[in-house]
């Protein structure tokens, strides 16, 4: 069951990695001044983008151990996924290899992660009291 999982949030983040990729090319087609894309680049950005929906994607399975806290799940994933990200980063080009770039790159992660995390805690907080509702209600 887990590798079905894992072989599932493998597949969608791929994908999302690929639409990101392919809304970044457009926007920078159509919004900025270039007319025609480096292949090398194109690759190398590409690969990253699949490699980085591949990873936040199957790392939620962080959230599935249930013997662990929350806080402890949270942690593990923000320290997996961080570490990735900007290994990655770096090495695309995404963020450039120095102090000033690791310092900015953290300022705008770390903001991200949270709104991304919260946004998610609450949604599945609701999805648990509807849950529960529902339930309550068939018990009555």
């Amino acid at each position: 069951m887990m590798m079905k999982t894992l072989l599932f949030r493998s597949f969608v983040g791929i994908c999302f990695g690929a639409l990101v990729m392919v809304l970044t090319c457009f926007g920078v087609i159509g919004f900025g001044e270039v007319t025609s894309l480096d292949s090398g680049i194109f690759v190398k950005n590409a690969i990253g983008c699949l490699l980085c929906g591949w990873f936040f994607s199957t790392a939620t399975i962080l959230f599935e151990m249930d013997k662990w806290s929350l806080l402890f799940q949270t942690i593990l994933h923000f320290l997996t996924v961080s570490i990735l990200y900007f290994l990655l980063s770096f090495f695309v080009g995404w963020i450039p290899f120095s102090a000033k770039g690791l310092v900015t790159g953290i300022a705008i992660f770390v903001p991200f992660y949270m709104i991304i995390w919260i946004i998610f805690y609450l949604y599945f907080r609701y999805q648990v009291k509807v849950l529960n509702d529902g339930l309550d209600k068939r018990g009555n």
